[in-house]
């Protein structure tokens, strides 16, 4: 695969045209792709989700398992079933889940984070739960907070895109205000 390094240096629009667009016409992601979303969503996790998907599939090689995943997300007839395939069938949490599904569907699935959280209420201990059918109901729930959060007219995604550029916006604001001294928590 030959990689476009002007359009990778922009990670967002490479994964929400280039990798969502070829997962769509060929049925299944690159290793490359896949884990070029895992670095968007959390760079510091790639080793960790490598080692992992290795581990459970005793393979040492990440396209194959990459293909039989994303071969599996593609072949799911319902939202709920992509998201059960990542978390119960390969172990991802709901933050790493959420974002692989949305750079691949963004019209139906957006990214759980804390930053989201905090701009649409209560939905924080969604990522302590462990039963599926409890993520899954409460997962649509954020997903229409955020929908129904987000400026009128704009598409779920950029609603996403809103709320956690509102949320990091507030939180320079806050910490230029006390000049980046976070209080002392009580020991």
């Amino acid at each position: 695969m030959t990689v476009d390094y002007l359009r990778f240096y922009d990670l967002e629009t490479y994964l929400f045209e280039d990798v969502h667009d070829r997962f769509h016409r060929q049925g299944f992601l690159s290793a490359f792709d896949f884990f070029a979303i895992v670095v968007w969503k959390a760079n510091r996790a790639k080793g960790l989700v490598a080692r992992r998907l290795l581990a459970k599939t005793k393979t040492a090689d990440l396209e194959n398992v990459v293909g039989s995943l994303s071969r599996s997300l593609y072949s799911a007839q319902t939202p709920r079933e992509r998201l059960r395939i990542l978390m119960e069938d390969w172990g991802f949490q709901l933050p790493m889940a959420s974002a692989i599904l949305t750079v691949l569907w963004p019209g139906t699935f957006t990214v759980y984070d804390f930053r989201a959280c905090d701009q649409v209420g209560d939905f924080h201990r969604l990522i302590n739960w462990s039963k599926f059918d409890k993520i899954w109901q409460h997962y649509e729930l954020f997903r229409d907070a955020v929908s129904a959060t987000g400026p009128e007219g704009l598409s779920l995604r950029e609603k996403d895109r809103f709320l956690w550029g509102r949320s990091s916006a507030l939180q320079l604001q806050e910490d230029i205000e006390s000049c980046f001294q976070r209080p002392e928590t009580p020991i």
